[in-house]
């Protein structure tokens, strides 16, 4: 038998906790709003358009029970935040729109938009952490969070919340990638899997200070490179190489990159 004190311990914290909605059904929700912005993503066929304009009054209703039942904020009122949220879905559309636009320019092997909505793991991160940010925006709490988790859990792509990122973003592959919290991204940058923009300290007394790099417009980073720190500026138009590591600024227009020493030594297989 297990310990009754342990038992009667888990028995009352969980009287203290109040039934929420699971992670799943607030992933579902976002699912929804980004397939019906993008029917290419949708199990359905077409919708009317008395039928469009119901869903998403549908999914307004719904961000509404979210909003109540996760009790993220007990003194706001939680309709006004869902009708703001829908009001400025418009301007994150045009703004994923410009993410898709970057991925077929800059991809040569994407041939389609579809393609890019229905496989691409980099613009699905993106358009999920572009749903949470507009969310934290709002002040919304603890939403954010999990849509960016659950992002990360399908595509192997960190991209938190708080981040500030610009149009035109492009992550190309992307796997390993981790973009921290007080991150900004300018326009028309490109990232490859394994990059890092992170922190130089995970003090907790830093947690209202920018911790995170500044990257300029039009900025290319390839893959296994990590940038530390919140005074850490990569400027405009610059490339950061593979693997580098770099903890301090970089002037407009630098390429920087790590050189390691490599051998190749001809007809020395051993048999």
């Amino acid at each position: 038998m297990m310990d009754a004190t342990f038992l009667q311990h888990l028995f009352d914290k969980q009287k203290r906790v109040e039934a929420v909605p699971s992670n799943r059904q607030i992933s579902e929700w976002a699912v929804q709003v980004i397939a019906l912005l993008y029917p290419e993503k949708a199990e359905t066929g077409t919708l009317s358009l008395a039928d469009l304009e119901k869903r998403f009054a549908g999914l307004q209703e719904d961000l509404v029970h979210i909003l109540n039942g996760t009790q993220a904020c007990m003194d706001c009122d939680n309709r006004d935040r869902s009708k703001a949220f829908f009001q400025n879905l418009p301007g994150l559309y045009q703004l994923l729109n410009t993410d898709i636009s970057a991925i077929l320019a800059g991809d040569p092997a994407a041939t389609n938009e579809f393609e890019i909505v229905r496989a691409y793991p980099g613009f699905a991160a993106i358009s999920f952490y572009r749903v949470a940010h507009a969310l934290l925006k709002l002040e919304v709490p603890l939403l954010p969070r999990i849509l960016t988790e659950y992002a990360h859990s399908k595509t192997g792509i960190d991209i938190h919340p708080g981040a500030s990122i610009d149009e035109h973003f492009f992550i190309d592959h992307g796997t390993g990638i981790v973009i921290g919290e007080t991150t900004h991204i300018g326009k028309h940058v490109k990232l490859y899997q394994g990059v890092t923009l992170g922190a130089l300290s995970v003090n907790k007394n830093l947690a209202h200070v920018k911790r995170h790099p500044t990257v300029e417009d039009h900025v290319v980073i390839y893959s296994g490179a990590t940038i530390l720190g919140g005074e850490t500026v990569v400027g405009h138009h610059s490339v950061i190489g593979g693997n580098v590591w770099l903890t301090a600024s970089v002037p407009p227009g630098s390429l920087v990159f790590h050189n390691p020493e490599i051998t190749v030594l001809e007809g020395k297989i051993l048999n």
